[in-house]
């Protein structure tokens, strides 16, 4: 679990630039096999940690809602899609 935690560490940009690196060694075909199935097992706790950061931004995001006059009249939750 240390390197779990070593993830969660990461800011959302610098867990974004190493799964990147990631990507790009495994993408060249150059790492052995044992080396891939741990990029690959970094990369998707880096996926997940990104997923989670956007996620809880996501949430944070609020619309402003306008009166019949174009004034702001508050906040709504955001709804995506």
């Amino acid at each position: 679990m240390a390197e779990e935690a070593d993830v969660t560490a990461l800011s959302f940009e610098e867990a974004l630039k190493e799964l990147e690196r990631i990507v790009a060694r495994l993408e060249s075909g150059e790492a052995q096999l044992q080396e891939a199935i741990d990029l690959y097992e970094r990369g998707d706790r880096l996926r997940r940690q990104c997923a989670a950061r956007l996620d809880a931004a996501q949430a944070r995001i609020e619309a402003i809602r306008t009166d019949a006059e174009g004034r702001a009249a508050g906040t709504a939750p955001f709804a995506a899609g």
